[in-house]
């Protein structure tokens, strides 16, 4: 609105600036709430983690991908593909390379995982009933058996295994490759997150 307009105004009317405003406070944090990158900084002038891991050696950056999943090749390609705009383009490309593992690629990934631990206070009927589910696993499909967990509330953590266990044990292995692997890509998702995020 042009100065001249602005003197025509009935005396009730007050301009208003234009452009988004902004709250004069910091909202609360809130359960959902998305932060945006400048939120998840550290102090200024200190890089992100996900910035860190853009500008890291290469060899750092692939050891820290192989504790994500272990895959050599998933975990060169990753890196050979950086600087990563945001964390969104990381975990995309990051499904992407999980989706082109090879068989024997998904099968040296599944060697190098172990059976989700449980907390420390389960009792021993459950650590029973875990092995011997897990051995029936692995007896069938010749690897650990793989589950995300993340989101999942500790308490139901052990329900959340046998459960899973059992079904998928009603799996051929062409099947059951299918499900690990869309685990293993779940898991490869969380732990870069936890890492990166």
């Amino acid at each position: 609105m042009s100065s001249e307009l602005s003197h025509h105004l009935p005396p009730t009317h007050t301009r208003r600036p234009r452009g988004p405003t902004l709250p004069a406070h910091r909202l609360p944090d809130l359960p959902g709430r998305v932060a945006i990158p400048a939120q998840s900084r550290g102090a200024p002038g200190t890089p992100s983690p996900l910035e860190r891991f853009n500008t890291a050696p290469a060899q750092d950056a692939e050891r820290a991908l192989l504790a994500c999943l272990h895959s050599l090749r998933w975990a060169l390609r990753i890196t050979g593909h950086r600087p990563y705009p945001d964390l969104a383009a990381l975990l995309a490309a990051a499904d992407e390379a999980t989706y082109d593992l090879s068989a024997k690629e998904l099968a040296e990934a599944l060697a190098a995982e172990t059976l989700p631990a449980l907390p420390e206070d389960t009792y021993s009927a459950a650590h029973t009933a875990l092995d011997a589910a897990h051995a029936a696993y692995e007896k069938k499909f010749g690897h650990a058996f793989v589950l995300c967990l993340d989101g999942v509330p500790e308490a139901e953590h052990l329900d959340r295994i046998l459960d899973s266990i059992r079904s998928r044990l009603a799996n051929d292995p062409d099947e059951e490759r299918v499900v690990a692997a869309d685990e293993l890509r779940r898991l490869a998702r969380a732990r870069l997150t936890d890492t990166l995020g």
